[in-house]
């Protein structure tokens, strides 16, 4: 199947062109709003780590080294489509169009850090593993069922292919056939589990098999391959052709969480290696250098500018009002169950008692 389902590349690890078809598209300005977004994203997710380690936000999920999955693939959405993360791609939805603020809030623990900006169909990030794909195959019905153009992409780690909403989510988009890409971020462990202990198959991409729809494997670290082939798939589900389900293979630097230690189940210096070989900016900036596009002035200005931007950020997060507690109780259900009344009418007790 390794053979069947190779791992399609447009640039390689030493930023050359290999898939020539793809040049006349690699626009110097394409280039740069890439590059800048994955720095952006880079230095968005290392101040979250730090803000964690400080208290300042709660429990986060660390993306460094998957960078070029999540900025490719937002990349080749149009206005228009839907977006459903799981908890690790804030930053395919800041590339997407979703505000720093809104993303620190959700880690935070705040419920405004769910709301999309106006205009953008990005639900809020899925924490239970894989229940977001059957969501956006219904997402993707309703856009086929209303006659629209518009398409649904949907993320998930390797992990969400051995749970049952995996296959309910492809089988209902087979069935009938709806606009919807289900992109797979394949960083190699499920929390603490190699993929070679969750499944016996060699690929994630083979999968499609069983549906009868694309299944396609590429670098999760070329963000060239990553736009072209989500962009494809997309046209593909916009022009009636159905859902393609696409196995980006890439790595994760760090731990699952910053509740996690994955020093205990996996080999450090694997990662070290990654970082100076495969790593999805060194790869652009080579890239960047053999076209004579690369002004180190420029990249400068570029990480200035984005750390700015996520200072004011975390600025704006930190003056916001402070959250009412009684959000935790009256939302809930519509009409809340005399067990949350008893639960909310003893914590106000007890509140009012440590107040004096």
């Amino acid at each position: 199947m390794e053979f069947q389902f190779p791992i399609m590349q447009i640039m390689n690890e030493q930023g050359c062109i290999v898939r020539s078809e793809y040049r006349e598209q690699m626009t110097k300005e394409l280039v740069m709003t890439m590059y800048r977004h994955l720095i952006r994203t880079r230095t968005f997710d290392r101040k979250c780590v730090s803000l964690q380690r400080q208290g300042r936000i709660g429990t986060y999920v660390p993306y460094e080294g998957q960078e070029a999955c999540q900025v490719g693939s937002a990349l080749a959405l149009c206005d228009g489509d839907w977006m459903f993360p799981t908890y690790r791609d804030h930053g395919a939805m800041m590339t997407f169009g979703c505000s720093l603020m809104q993303i620190l809030l959700y880690w935070k623990g705040r419920t405004e850090g769910c709301v999309p900006p106006a205009g953008k169909k990005i639900v809020p990030p899925s924490v239970p593993i894989a229940t977001q794909l059957p969501h956006a195959a219904g997402a993707a019905y309703a856009e086929k069922r209303k006659g629209t153009k518009n398409a649904v992409i949907v993320y998930f780690g390797d992990g969400a292919t051995s749970e049952g909403d995996f296959h309910e989510g492809l089988n209902f988009a087979s069935v009938f056939n709806v606009p919807v890409v289900f992109f797979n971020q394949n960083n190699q462990y499920a929390i603490s589990v190699p993929i070679t202990r969750q499944m016996k198959s060699k690929t994630i991409a083979q999968k499609a098999l069983a549906y009868d729809i694309p299944g396609i494997r590429i670098d999760g670290n070329d963000i060239f391959a990553v736009y072209f082939e989500t962009q494809q798939a997309l046209e593909r589900a916009r022009n009636g052709r159905g859902p393609t389900l696409i196995e980006a293979v890439t790595w994760r630097y760090g731990a699952h969480t910053t509740s996690d230690d994955p020093s205990k189940y996996r080999d450090q210096e694997e990662s070290k290696r990654r970082r100076e070989t495969t790593d999805p900016i060194k790869r652009m900036e080579r890239f960047m250098q053999r076209e004579g596009w690369w002004d180190e002035k420029w990249a400068n200005q570029v990480q200035e500018e984005v750390s700015m931007e996520i200072e004011q950020a975390v600025a704006e997060m930190e003056r916001y009002p402070k959250a009412n507690p009684a959000d935790m109780f009256d939302y809930v259900f519509a009409q809340p169950t005399w067990t949350i009344t008893e639960q909310k009418n003893a914590y106000f007790q007890w509140k009012r008692g440590i107040e004096g």
